[in-house]
């Protein structure tokens, strides 16, 4: 891994990078329309790229969330992307686990995530079934739907979480 790499929070100067970012990392899903939503309003949640060799080569965004009839703070940890010559290097690893440990200290206890097990497992991540997610997921993604707790004094949350209008879309929740 590139040792000049540095995690930062995005800025709309990372815009153009981040959004050539995804077609780049995700050639058969288009995901800008997500993307270009969330950046549009970054005040519901945090945006972080990782730098290396001078060039946007991560970003990951994390949404503000509630459970309903739960009072602790959640999150939603998507998109993540990595582009292509970046992958395998671990960075997208240390992008989500610098974001966790910022959540952590912003009193997050709860960061919910819809993607592959065999990777989010690696970063302590695990099958959600008490926090439900915004629409009924297929069942070949099994498994898919999975959280984690921060901190030691994280109490458990059950019931169904409640996004924002960004990601108020059944498309983004199933495949086409």
């Amino acid at each position: 891994m590139n040792a000049d790499l540095n995690i930062r929070e995005s800025t709309q100067y990372d815009v153009a990078a981040i959004e050539s970012l995804y077609p780049k990392a995700f050639p058969d899903e288009d995901l800008l329309p997500v993307v270009r939503a969330l950046l549009e309003e970054p005040e519901i949640g945090m945006s972080l790229v990782a730098i290396a060799d001078s060039n946007v080569a991560a970003h990951v965004f994390f949404t503000r969330c509630e459970v309903e009839d739960c009072d602790i703070k959640t999150a939603l940890l998507a998109p993540l992307a990595v582009t292509p010559t970046y992958q395998r290097q671990g960075i997208g690893t240390l992008l989500v686990r610098d974001g966790l440990q910022r959540l952590q200290e912003t009193g997050v206890q709860l960061v919910c995530v819809l993607g592959d097990p065999a990777y989010y497992s690696r970063l302590g991540f695990e099958s959600e079934a008490l926090v439900e997610p915004p629409y009924a997921l297929p069942a070949e993604w099994e498994g898919a739907w999975q959280s984690q707790y921060l901190g030691d004094d994280a109490k458990a949350c059950a019931g169904k979480l409640s996004v924002p209008p960004q990601w108020q879309h059944r498309e983004l929740w199933a495949p086409a």
